[in-house]
């Protein structure tokens, strides 16, 4: 049978052809992530990251609906549902399959809750557990009467042998697996500073990963010139911030590393609370320290000699997002605050060995720490705050 088609029948199937076409591609499209630099650049702020330990103050709120409110996350590979295929666990450089999979739809549903989060799986290199390796491996640091060298007492790790070029080459495949497994954007690299062997290691990581992931280091409130071309962002565990010279040197590092580290730069800055959680000053500036002089991603937590988790924290209403995207860079002011100004307001930070000072605009503004909406606000030290443009 020979069906004959109409000119007219012919143009619809071509016209409604070309819409399923566009539709599928339309979600195709939705369905894609933005490549790393593009979250990176493209969230707004605040912006907070987590360091393994969640924030446990919403316990009506899933594991991933809460992590999902910080925009940078890492944890051990584990943490991401990855499992290595090897026993001990420190031998392995590939994760199993099936975990793979589970992995990418975590992936997926955090992307679905955040399309901006970046994820991050630490590596061990320093040190690990003790059942990371067989007892008697050659992997593990001795001293010279051949006991085994501590690592992170509270954690009861043992030190590893990063000297050894045999197990730097072992670190960077199991990078490489990490980021070829689809689950993460990069790895971080825990307990840094610039020295030969940890200079080869970071060397060893980039060439297995590649230029398209990121390489975190934590370096505290220091920075790490050698390793610096090899870094996308500083994880600064800042253990210091008692006094005026404290912040100062937080600062000075900060803004050392948003000029010096590779694109796209990842900076994370985290302070510890002072008597406890409720320093809600200390939260502020902080974040606002971290707003004014970086395009960065902070942390405010629990002091790492507490017994419990390290890294534990609260999300604070403060960080919800309400700033949009920076218009300017940050400006010291005469009165000794830092000013930056974005889309939905303005972020004043005022460090600590400051003054309390008056905060006026020509407009009416709403205090994200007060809720007070005024033309005039007080702002204590160390503290900082933003303040947001009324809508009309």
């Amino acid at each position: 049978m020979v069906i004959k088609m109409t000119s007219l029948a012919l143009l619809v199937l071509l016209v409604f052809g070309s819409i399923a076409v566009a539709e599928a591609n339309k979600r195709s499209s939705a369905n894609a992530e933005r490549p790393v630099v593009e979250r990176v650049e493209g969230r707004d702020f605040p912006s907070v990251f987590q360091a393994w330990s969640r924030a446990d103050n919403l316990p009506n709120k899933d594991r991933l609906t809460v992590m999902a409110l910080h925009d940078l996350v890492w944890h051990a590979p584990g943490g991401f549902g990855l499992i290595w295929d090897t026993r001990p666990r420190g031998l392995a450089e590939a994760f199993t399959p099936e975990s793979i999979r589970n992995s990418r739809r975590i992936r997926q549903k955090l992307l679905k809750l955040n399309p901006d989060i970046i994820l991050i799986a630490e590596i061990r290199y320093r040190d690990a557990h003790q059942n990371f390796l067989p007892k008697e491996h050659h992997w593990w640091k001795r001293d010279k009467e051949g006991s085994l060298v501590n690592g992170w007492r509270e954690g009861g790790f043992i030190r590893l042998n990063f000297a050894d070029p045999e197990f730097r080459n072992h670190v960077a495949r199991r990078a490489k697996a990490a980021v070829q497994s689809g689950v993460v954007d990069g790895i971080m690299l825990d307990w840094w500073r610039d020295d030969e062997h940890r200079l080869a290691l970071i060397k060893a990581v980039r060439e297995a990963i590649g230029d398209k992931y990121l390489i975190i280091t934590n370096t505290n409130d220091r920075i790490a010139p050698e390793s610096a071309p090899y870094t996308n962002g500083y994880f600064m565990e800042c253990t210091r911030s008692n006094s005026g010279a404290d912040w100062k040197r937080i600062v000075a590092t900060l803004k050392w590393a948003e000029i010096n580290l590779r694109l796209p730069r990842v900076n994370c800055i985290e302070t510890w609370y002072h008597k406890s959680r409720m320093d809600l000053n200390l939260m502020r500036a902080t974040t606002t320290l971290t707003l004014t002089h970086s395009n960065g991603y902070c942390l405010f937590s629990d002091p790492n000699p507490l017994p419990s988790a390290d890294h534990r924290h609260n999300w604070y209403p403060f960080w919800d997002k309400s700033l949009g995207k920076p218009i300017s860079e940050g400006t010291y002011r005469n009165d000794g605050t830092v000013v930056r100004e974005f889309q939905n307001g303005t972020v004043v930070y005022n460090p600590m060995d400051n003054r309390p000072i008056a905060v006026v605009f020509s407009d009416i503004r709403r205090s994200a720490a007060t809720g007070k909406s005024s033309r005039h606000h007080e702002l204590g030290c160390p503290d900082g705050d933003i303040y947001l443009r009324i809508k009309r």
